[in-house]
């Protein structure tokens, strides 16, 4: 009975090791799916006129989950039309943000992005466009070099307070 516990304890916190883990490598690869989706999101504002509904409905679909549903909610809001751009915005990131490996960091960034949604020209929103893009640049390189020194310290600290926590008990 003892070694059925003791392996249960092993497979639990290995696993929620390998579950930070997979967070922490997450993060860089949404940060590029975001900046994928602003540059789409550029593209359709400067050449195509798209409206934002519309344009946010167009990169929903281009895109994986989870960021797909920032933009889905996004162009859902927006085409109810009881929403200003940038209250649209902020409720999008408040539906979803719990789905996404991002940090508060990030939504920060996305947060003051949304200010100036549909507050500016075109060339004065392509200027706020690749400002965002070049935080989230930053952002990324964070987040590449966390990946890079915690992942696999992670996943072997789960394993190993499991070991520790089997040690404690006997």
């Amino acid at each position: 009975m003892k070694i059925i516990g003791a392996i249960l304890i092993i497979i639990a916190t290995t696993w929620v090791g390998f579950e930070f883990a997979r967070r922490l490598s997450e993060r860089p690869r949404q940060l590029r799916q975001l900046k994928v989706a602003l540059q789409s999101l550029e593209a359709e504002i400067m050449y195509g006129l798209t409206p934002l509904a519309e344009a946010s409905s167009h990169i929903a679909k281009q895109l994986p989950k989870p960021i797909s549903y920032f933009f889905e909610r996004f162009s859902y809001w927006l085409s109810k039309g009881e929403e200003s751009a940038q209250k649209a915005w902020e409720q999008s990131l408040n539906e979803t943000w719990h789905f996404t490996a991002l940090c508060n960091g990030e939504l920060e960034i996305m947060k003051q992005f949304g200010m100036t949604l549909g507050q500016h020209d075109k060339v004065q929103q392509q200027k706020q466009i690749r400002l965002t893009l070049t935080h989230l640049e930053r952002e990324e390189g964070e987040a590449k070099d966390a990946q890079n020194r915690y992942e696999k310290m992670l996943k072997s600290l789960g394993f190993l307070t499991g070991l520790l926590i089997i040690i404690l008990m006997m």
